[in-house]
């Protein structure tokens, strides 16, 4: 609980605070600091669902993810999710919380048809990164390696047109993060826990934005990455290693700073290294699947070096170099908490307690100390992203594929169904009395 309170004290002086800094110097760029959203109490379609599959993920959740078959457990978790998703996002209607997401002019559907020719699209890619150059590209097309943008080029190629698809694929993928969570920490930490786990990744508050933006389907492509990774190293799987080194690639591709999973990915490693010992033929087909989407993006003429550091001219052009690093290098945090939940504070005291040997429910757990191991990994993740001052706000949505990985510290927490209903509470209030950005 004291972890809880100080993680709500955050929030209330980044709330506070950053609205002093917003209508005094207007440096911030954010109308509701420290989220990108503003004020604007509603309901819609989506209220009624929303709050239905709350009551029964608290009601039903603890129990029926003790007693489910895994695989079944598995389905039911991303079935949730995806309702839950979804429920949130049609409180502000079908066009404002899916369909038109994706097609405001800092968006990846606004540049489909400069991809008629994707190959000279991909040559050409870094010559419109900087805001000065000829027919420079979106914020978020500029901000992101061509893999995000070519995903839609594809999805349009391939008929499913608009707002709406584009929109849904983002929501069914994100969805499925909280299954590739579940994986890895079944095979790393054991399915006890990951059957505690499960109700508060699928009633996680971030589901508020994993409805809302492309960061939807990053986080569920890292995640599948690391989840393969830990099957790789447990079971001796070539397949998912090589699966894993797959999507590993695509995930930087996708976004740059995910590079950062690699430091979750590295926590992964270490827990499975008896793994690696036994069949070191695991780096092989992991390393060739991690080649595959670097050396084609590289053969199509794209430099993701090259980009990663015209971004960095191109963030700095903007609000990015224009926000106080000095309030957002902790009021990230204080987004952090909120996309989160108040339950992930709490269990993180809990799993630092485990990590540390000094829990109180008995005789030190190894299995808890090996999920400390594993949360760990994704907070060292948070912290230096946010330490890189690459992160100046918006992380509300930016740190969805590392805020995934905080949540399973949850599993650790008593009385289950009183914090997944301050989950469900926070998420309730942020996406009824906000209009979240994105």
């Amino acid at each position: 609980m004291y972890a809880a309170g100080i993680a709500a004290l955050l929030v209330l002086a980044a709330v506070l605070i950053g609205r002093h800094i917003q209508s005094t110097s207007h440096t911030l760029f954010v109308s509701w600091p420290p989220l990108l959203a503003r004020w604007g109490p509603h309901v819609g379609p989506g209220t009624p669902a929303a709050v239905l599959v709350a009551a029964g993920v608290v009601a039903y959740g603890p129990p029926l993810a003790v007693r489910l078959r895994w695989r079944t457990l598995l389905v039911a978790a991303w079935a949730t999710s995806l309702a839950w998703i979804v429920s949130l996002a049609l409180i502000d209607g079908w066009q404002r919380g899916i369909a038109g997401r994706l097609t405001t002019r800092y968006e990846y559907l606004q540049v489909i048809d400069r991809f008629h020719d994707i190959p000279a699209a991909l040559a050409t890619y870094t010559d419109h990164i900087l805001g000065g150059s000829p027919d420079h590209w979106p914020a978020h097309v500029a901000g992101h390696p061509p893999a995000a943008v070519l995903t839609f080029v594809l999805l349009d190629r391939a008929g499913l047109r608009g707002g709406g698809w584009a929109g849904m694929w983002c929501v069914v993928l994100g969805a499925a993060a909280c299954v590739a969570v579940l994986v890895a920490v079944r095979a790393l930490a054991g399915e006890r826990l990951a059957r505690r786990a499960a109700p508060f990744l699928v009633l996680a508050p971030a589901a508020v934005w994993l409805g809302t933006s492309a960061d939807a389907y990053f986080a569920a492509v890292a995640a599948w990455a690391v989840a393969l990774l830990a099957l790789a190293l447990t079971r001796g799987s070539l397949w998912a290693a090589g699966g894993s080194g797959l999507l590993f690639g695509l995930t930087c591709y996708l976004s740059y700073g995910l590079v950062l999973m690699a430091v979750i990915g590295a926590a992964v490693v270490l827990l499975g290294f008896r793994g690696l010992r036994e069949r070191p033929l695991l780096v092989v087909p992991f390393a060739v699947g991690l080649a595959v989407v670097p050396a084609l993006f590289t053969v199509a003429g794209f430099d993701w070096w090259e980009g990663y550091r015209l971004l960095l001219v191109r963030y700095d052009q903007g609000a990015g170099g224009i926000r106080p690093y000095g309030y957002w290098i902790w009021a990230n945090l204080a987004c952090t908490v909120l996309i989160t939940g108040l339950a992930t504070a709490a269990g993180l005291r809990r799993t630092g307690a485990a990590g540390l040997g000094t829990g109180w429910r008995g005789p030190w757990d190894r299995s808890e100390a090996r999920l400390a191991v594993l949360v760990a990994g994704a907070l060292l993740a948070v912290l230096i992203a946010d330490l890189s001052g690459m992160s100046k706000a918006e992380t509300e949505r930016i740190w969805l594929p590392f805020a995934v990985w905080l949540l399973p510290c949850c599993a650790l927490l008593p009385r289950p169904r009183a914090w997944l209903a301050a989950q469900a509470v926070l998420a309730l209030l942020l996406n009824h009395l906000l209009r979240t950005g994105w």
